[in-house]
């Protein structure tokens, strides 16, 4: 018997429906775990573990935290990059940099305004200025804030990266080694910066607090199109440990200290004089500071000529998901 017309559709209708099972069984498979970094360098992010606000927020939902050390923005993007986070804490200029090296990443909030970025040498090295530099060893964490902090003031004292001898190593590293002596200078970031300065005598000989950008809280592209409503929820959180942090500073000083084991007097240094948690709503300011960076990298030949830098600074804030915050 021939088939009929009808039969032969709903034969077709069914296939139809069994191929597009798996995509949309997929498609709507439950989310079961996030992965987000705590940085000694992000202060409102310690609270945040340390109070299970989002192991609180999302245990009805069977929704696993996991927490991961991030130890400088190069690291948090290398994480991002990996899929081994959906959220990570960088600086505003560093993700930059990973947005246009391919990292899939989108910046939508901030965790704080700091100065954290500042160069730094001993006593006997003689540096003043970092017109100094010039001929020395430097060490510096490639990707970070501070790291194109010393790139920028290179190029406003009319020398490069070619001028100084830069070493590689991760901060903690480059604080261990302007101790020691194997390096004259140091880009170093906040907490460990106010280690060296108040227990060691270690000397900020440039500072530029405009010069530093906004501490930002990245999401992978992927999650956040796949998981809008997660995000907000996370950043909702976000806020809760933010505006506690403002509301109980001994508390969040008492909880950096444990983390980093460093002496009440450098976590408050970092915390009074270097870190401003008032903000947290991503937007035009935090991307006027940004594309800066990014255009004074271009110049110095970090960043390709051929880079549109104010539309990946487009690109990467995204404040939708904070509409809400301050």
């Amino acid at each position: 018997m021939t088939p009929s017309f009808k039969s032969l559709a709903r034969a077709a209708l069914s296939l139809a429906v069994t191929a597009a099972l798996p995509a949309l069984a997929s498609a709507q498979e439950k989310l079961s775990e996030i992965k987000i970094d705590w940085a000694t360098y992000n202060p409102v992010s310690i609270a945040l573990k340390n109070q299970g606000l989002l192991e609180k927020e999302f245990e009805k939902d069977g929704i696993k935290i996991t927490w991961v050390q991030s130890l400088g923005s190069n690291k948090a993007l290398e994480f991002l990059n990996a899929s081994s986070l959906e959220f990570g804490s960088t600086a505003g200029a560093a993700a930059l940099v990973g947005k246009i090296n391919g990292n899939p990443i989108k910046s939508i909030y901030v965790y704080s305004r700091p100065e954290w970025a500042t160069l730094v040498t001993r006593p006997d090295t003689g540096i003043k200025t970092v017109a100094d530099l010039k001929g020395k060893r430097v060490a510096a964490t490639r990707g970070t804030d501070p790291h194109i902090f010393l790139i920028r003031a290179l190029q406003e004292a009319g020398l490069s990266e070619k001028d100084i001898t830069l070493v590689l190593l991760q901060h903690g590293d480059g604080k261990a080694a302007l101790l020691r002596g194997d390096v004259d200078a140091w880009a170093g970031l906040d907490p460990l910066t106010a280690s060296a300065e108040i227990e060691n005598g270690a000397i900020l000989f440039h500072r530029n607090k405009e010069a530093n950008s906004w501490g930002v809280l990245n999401v992978r592209e992927a999650f956040a199109k796949q998981h809008a409503d997660v995000v907000k929820r996370v950043l909702a959180a976000y806020e809760q440990a933010r505006e506690w942090s403002i509301a109980h500073p001994e508390d969040l000083k008492k909880q950096l200290v444990e983390v980093t084991k460093l002496p009440d007097a450098v976590i408050e240094r970092q915390l009074k004089e270097r870190t401003d948690l008032s903000h947290s709503k991503i937007g035009q300011q935090q991307k006027d500071t940004i594309l800066a960076a990014g255009l004074a990298l271009q110049k110095a030949g970090v960043i390709k000529e051929d880079v549109n830098i104010q539309a990946v600074v487009d690109q990467l804030i995204d404040g939708t998901f904070t509409t809400a915050a301050k």
